[in-house]
């Protein structure tokens, strides 16, 4: 008897200590959200960053233990702060991006990531201290590339920290002199698989 209660122990011991790898997770579905600090880059002057959130699902496509592929769909607030005469300017973009990034683990918990973006613009206006207005001649459609990073812990939870940079012009202007810029957005988020 002694020996079928030590046999039993082992057994179930062993299969309390084997960890589960990323393989065999398959696709992982989450949530996550966070802090965008985005401006734009290229011929606008005496412009500063824009504060605002992101938040979004995503599936992660597990290839291997070290490599996974993660598309996103997240509403993003991008834009930039100005002045304006007198007081202040907001220039408020919103936008549905959806990311597809290459995941690759360089330790248990940590992984680097990059790839493309597409975003569409839902929306783009102007705030100042006297007026909001809809910003005329913006590109509906965005370009753009991710790179980032980010640390799991193991109930599941994740942060991250991710650059995007915009590719396009986002200036649909086509005057001989119009200006040309482009979005640039930090995002710091925490987020969820289940």
């Amino acid at each position: 008897m002694k020996k079928i209660v030590i046999i039993i122990l082992i057994v179930f011991g062993s299969i309390a200590n084997a960890q589960k790898s990323k393989k065999d997770e398959g696709i992982v579905f989450g949530l996550k959200g966070g802090l965008n600090i985005s401006n734009f880059i290229g011929d606008i002057q005496d412009n500063s960053i824009r504060t605002s959130v992101h938040l979004g699902i995503f599936s992660e496509i597990i290839i291997n233990d070290k490599f996974s592929i993660q598309p996103e769909i997240l509403y993003s607030g991008q834009g930039y702060s100005g002045s304006a005469t007198p007081g202040f300017s907001r220039s408020k973009y919103d936008y549905l991006n959806l990311p597809v990034l290459a995941k690759i683990y360089v330790a248990d918990k940590i992984s680097i990531e990059a790839g493309p973006q597409i975003g569409f613009l839902l929306s783009a206006k102007e705030r100042t201290s006297n007026d909001n207005a809809t910003i005329p001649k913006q590109k509906t459609v965005d370009l753009g590339l991710n790179l980032g990073l980010a640390y799991d812990l193991k109930n599941g939870m994740f942060f991250q920290t991710r650059y995007n940079l915009g590719l396009s012009n986002i200036n649909s202007s086509d005057t001989a002199n119009a200006v040309k810029y482009t979005n640039s957005v930090i995002q710091l988020s925490v987020g969820v698989r289940f």
